[in-house]
């Protein structure tokens, strides 16, 4: 579909903001208002569609911010409990939790960025995670994994949108949780998600499939980093 539109505007409606394109509220893909809690948050999604160059294609995948609000409209809230679910999961198998046995370098590295994570994680939440060398899977604490659980169903159903998809993209949910809480920056998240990663590629070098895909991952890194400083004090639920 090409860029059907001239203006885009933003207005209040009913103790939240809608995204108006000529004058008429934008619906999500299952045909909802997109409203969202915040005027900030409204204004940048509506700086997304004022940025589709005219008569261009509108391609999905560069309105990041409105994809986040429509997931968490069309999707969150007919199947909040799922999603809830799907994302406390990785409290079971979070990517901080597995460390590398060699070489030393490597295992330095590892314990550099995510101990502190952990750490951070069990103070905050009350839930220390169990660390394992290798690749065999560890059981979690119950305990730990239910308090982890408890704090990803404080989130509202706009930030568990994008709280979902930090965690699918950095393999951590303690990562994204850091994130939601102002703990770790979009570059400081890219950065621990991406240990293993980056220190292949001091060793071995660069190539461009895995380029475009880090790039990928620090992009919607940053767009669900932003997400959640534009919902401000509506990121959790009251």
């Amino acid at each position: 579909m090409k860029r059907f539109y001239k203006e885009t505007s933003v207005e209040a409606a009913e103790g939240a903001f809608r995204v108006l394109l000529d004058g008429r509220p934008m619906r999500t893909p299952a045909k909802a208002t997109l409203v969202v809690p915040t005027r900030p948050l409204a204004e940048a999604i509506a700086v997304e569609w004022d940025g589709v160059p005219d008569k261009a294609e509108i391609n999905a995948a560069h309105l990041r911010l409105t994809r986040l609000a429509a997931t968490g409209l069309d999707r969150v809230v007919p199947q909040r409990a799922q999603v809830v679910a799907d994302t406390a999961k990785y409290a079971g198998s979070d990517l901080l939790c597995y460390r590398a046995t060699t070489p030393d370098s490597l295992v330095r590295l590892q314990h550099e960025a995510w101990q502190p994570l952990l750490d951070w994680a069990a103070e905050r939440y009350g839930a220390r995670l169990t660390v394992a060398g290798g690749l065999t899977f560890v059981a979690q604490p119950p305990m730990a994994v239910d308090l982890l659980g408890d704090a990803v169903a404080a989130h509202g159903d706009l930030a568990l949108s994008a709280l979902y998809n930090l965690t699918h993209t950095s393999g951590s949910l303690v990562i994204a949780l850091a994130v939601a809480e102002g703990r770790l920056t979009a570059e400081e998240a890219f950065a621990a998600a991406q240990v293993d990663e980056l220190y292949q590629v001091e060793r071995w070098g660069d190539d461009p499939l895995a380029l475009k895909h880090r790039e990928g991952v620090r992009t919607d890194i940053e767009a669900c980093a932003r997400f959640l400083v534009l919902l401000e004090d509506a990121r959790l639920r009251g």
